[in-house]
C-alpha cells in the first residue's frame, strides 16, 4: 500500500504513517494490545482504570501540566478502551509533533499512579452512570448471553469492587507485563514526516520487547442464551445476536453490506419497517463488532412494554426475509453506495486514518489501499449476503437480552425470534 510507511524497531515497536501532504494538523495515536479480554475476573476493569490513570501524570509531568501543554497547542488529547486494545490519541499542529509525542510517550510508558484514590471514585461514578443508562448496558447484557464466562462475555467498564479495591502494586504490574515493545504500536496521520517519527521513537520510547499478550481463546459456540437484567425504566432495551467473524476473516465485506441493509443506515430494513412505517421504537439499528480469533453481530430496538412483541415479531420477519428472498440490486447498490461513500469520506479525517493504521496494525490485519477497500465492497454479490444471512442470523444461533421491568414479557416476545430461546430455563 503506497499511501503508508511501517517500520519495525530493534524494541519490537511498531511505527506506521500515512502522509496527507495537504493538511497542517496530525493525529497521533499510541495502540496497546490489551483490553478487557486480557483480564481475569479479578482484574476486571483494570484496563480500563489504567487508562485513567495515564493521564494522572508521570515523574516529569503533572496531570495539570499535561492538561495546560495540549490546552496550549489548542490540540485534543483522548483514549478508548475496548475489549482487545486501549489507545491514547492527540489531534495537533504539525509544528508540535515533538511535544505531543514527548508527553504521551512519557504519559503511556511511564505513569506515576498519582491521585490514585481520587480517580477510583471517578471510574466508580462513571460505571454507576453506565448502569442507568439501559440503552448501554443491554449490549453488554447480550456480550454475556453469547459469550458466557469468558472475558469478551463481560463489560470493558469492569465492576466498583475491582477498581475500588486494586492495589495500585497490582496496577503497575499489570502496565509493566503488558505495555511491552512487542504489544505497542506508535501511528500518525497527516503532515508528519515517517523518519523523524521513527527517531523520536527509538529515543523517547524505551521498552523491552515482551513477549505478545496472552488471551484465553474464543470459546467453541455454545447454546443460545437468554438473560434478563430487571430494572424498572420507561422502555424496554432488548438485543438478539449470536457469534459473527473474526476481524481478517475475508467475508467481514459481505458482512458490512449485510450490516447496511438490515438496520445500518436509515434506508436499512429494520429502520423503515419498525421506526418508519410502524412508529414501534425511536431507535433501532444493527451492529456487528470483529475481534482476533471469533466476532458478534446483533440487533438492538428500545420500545414501550405495549410494542415489545410487535416490534420483536417485525424484527423476525425481516430476518427470515433475509435468508428466504434474495436482496434487490437496487437494494444492494444502495449499500454498496453507502459504504464506499461513507468509507471514502471518513478516510478525509486524519484521526480515522490513524485508527485504521493503529488497529489494523496491531492486529495483523493487512493495511488496504482505498481503491483495493472499495474494490473489495463492490465484489459483494447477493448470495453473498443472503448466504452470510442464513449463517449468522439463523434463529437456532441467536441469543437475547433485555433489559427491563418483566422477564415474562420479554421471552413471550422473543418466541418468534427463537421458540427454543423463549422456553428455556
Amino acid at each position: 500500500m503506497p499511501e503508508h510507511r511501517l517500520t519495525e524497531l530493534e524494541s519490537g515497536v511498531r511505527v506506521v504513517t500515512e502522509a496527507m501532504p495537504s493538511v497542517r494538523s496530525v493525529a497521533l495515536g499510541f495502540w496497546i494490545r490489551t483490553g478487557s479480554r486480557a483480564e481475569t475476573p479479578a482484574q476486571a476493569g483494570l484496563s480500563h482504570f489504567l487508562e485513567h490513570l495515564l493521564f494522572k501524570g508521570t515523574e516529569r509531568y503533572s496531570s495539570t501540566e499535561i492538561d495546560e501543554l495540549f490546552d496550549g497547542m489548542g490540540a485534543e488529547i483522548n483514549a478508548g478502551t475496548g475489549k482487545e486494545t486501549t489507545s491514547v490519541y492527540a489531534r495537533l499542529l504539525d509544528r508540535h509533533l515533538e511535544t505531543a509525542f514527548d508527553v504521551m510517550a512519557d504519559m503511556v510508558l511511564r505513569p506515576a499512579y498519582h491521585d490514585v484514590d481520587a480517580e477510583r471514585q471517578v471510574v466508580i461514578e462513571e460505571i454507576a452512570m453506565y448502569e442507568d443508562e439501559p440503552s448501554d448496558k443491554v449490549h453488554d447484557v447480550l456480550a454475556r448471553a453469547v459469550f458466557g464466562d469468558h472475558p469478551l462475555g463481560r463489560p470493558i467498564i469492569g465492576t466498583a469492587e475491582v477498581v475500588g479495591s486494586v492495589p495500585v502494586e497490582e496496577i503497575a504490574a499489570y502496565h509493566d507485563a503488558r505495555y511491552t515493545g512487542c504489544n505497542l504500536v506508535v501511528a500518525a496521520a497527516g503532515s508528519v514526516d515517517h523518519d523523524r517519527l521513527v527517531e523520536l521513537v527509538r529515543e523517547r520510547c524505551a521498552t523491552e520487547p515482551g513477549e505478545p499478550n496472552a488471551v484465553e481463546p474464543a470459546p467453541d459456540e455454545v447454546e443460545p442464551r437468554l438473560c434478563f437484567h430487571a430494572k424498572e425504566t420507561e422502555q424496554y432495551h432488548l438485543c438478539v445476536g449470536g457469534r459473527g467473524l473474526a476481524r481478517a476473516d475475508e467475508r467481514r465485506w459481505a458482512l458490512r453490506v449485510l450490516d447496511t441493509i438490515l438496520g445500518g443506515s436509515t434506508s436499512s430494513r429494520l429502520f423503515q419497517e419498525v421506526r418508519e412505517k410502524r412508529g414501534l421504537a425511536y431507535s433501532v439499528y444493527s451492529y456487528a463488532s470483529q475481534y482476533a480469533d471469533t466476532g458478534q453481530v446483533a440487533i438492538y430496538v428500545g420500545t414501550r412494554p405495549d410494542n415489545v412483541a410487535e416490534a420483536m415479531e417485525v424484527i423476525a420477519g425481516e430476518l427470515r426475509r433475509l435468508q428466504t428472498e434474495p436482496v434487490s440490486e437496487e437494494e444492494l447498490t444502495r449499500a454498496k453506495e453507502n459504504l464506499k461513500g461513507r468509507t471514502t469520506l471518513g478516510m478525509e479525517s486524519t484521526l480515522a486514518r490513524m485508527n485504521r493504521l493503529g488497529s489494523s496494525t496491531l492486529m495483523g490485519v493487512p493495511l488496504l489501499s482505498l481503491d483495493e477497500t472499495l474494490a473489495r465492497i463492490d465484489a459483494v454479490d447477493a448470495e453473498m449476503v443472503t448466504e452470510l444471512a442464513r449463517e449468522l442470523f439463523a434463529p437456532e444461533r441467536l441469543s437475547a437480552a433485555a433489559v427491563g421491568a418483566s422477564e415474562d414479557a420479554f421471552r413471550a416476545a422473543v418466541a418468534p425470534l427463537n421458540p427454543e430461546l423463549a422456553r428455556a430455563a
